[in-house]
């Protein structure tokens, strides 16, 4: 079970705060290397969701031949239903470029998998994302992995209520607070052909 929680944070007159998504990533300009994480949710319709998965576990191949998956996963809950969420890693923006021109091109991807799944997808969103300094994305020596990890959703209530206690965490919340604008939490659930689960 994989949680996603992302906030996004007003300026301050002399300090701007950049947007954040999860514990791990930012969209601001922190990064030492290149590297860019693009984040894709799509909204699909809800009687078609069955047949757009299938469809992707069948044709995932053809897209990852282009650039390398990090996770994809279907939302349990948390916003709208029926939605799938997916990380792609690319080496800097024009890796980017040159991947959205190959797949362009590419007739398999378009005839098996993008033209039978447009007409299944209501909307979809993109973000490019960047790791932060102190963090490595790495798989896990367990079989289920996290931006935020959780062994059940029980488990992570209860994790939440214990942190509610620690005088510390309360610190730290009443002293960010004031930065955030809104903030949005999901629950992700591993496709079977997800890199990290």
């Amino acid at each position: 079970m994989l949680v996603l929680r992302s906030g996004l944070k007003r300026a301050l007159a002399a300090r701007t705060l950049a947007p954040q998504v999860c514990s791990s990533f930012a969209t601001g300009p922190r990064q030492y290397d290149g590297t860019v994480y693009e984040f894709r949710t799509y909204y699909l319709k809800p009687s078609k969701m069955n047949e757009f998965l299938e469809n992707t576990k069948k044709n995932i191949h053809l897209r990852t031949a282009h650039s390398e998956l990090v996770g994809y996963w279907s939302v349990e809950f948390g916003g709208r239903m029926n939605k799938v969420f997916h990380i792609w890693k690319y080496d800097n923006f024009a890796h980017r470029t040159q991947v959205r021109k190959a797949l362009a091109k590419d007739k398999e991807w378009q005839e098996q998998y993008l033209i039978p799944n447009l007409a299944l997808i209501d909307k979809q969103e993109s973000e490019i994302t960047y790791l932060v300094p102190w963090c490595k994305l790495e798989k896990p020596p367990k079989e289920v992995h996290v931006l935020w990890w959780n062994e059940s959703a029980d488990s992570r209530a209860a994790g939440r209520h214990q942190s509610h206690e620690d005088p510390r965490v309360v610190a730290a919340v009443r002293e960010s607070v004031n930065f955030l604008e809104s903030q949005e939490n999901m629950l992700l659930i591993p496709m079977s052909f997800s890199p990290l689960k």
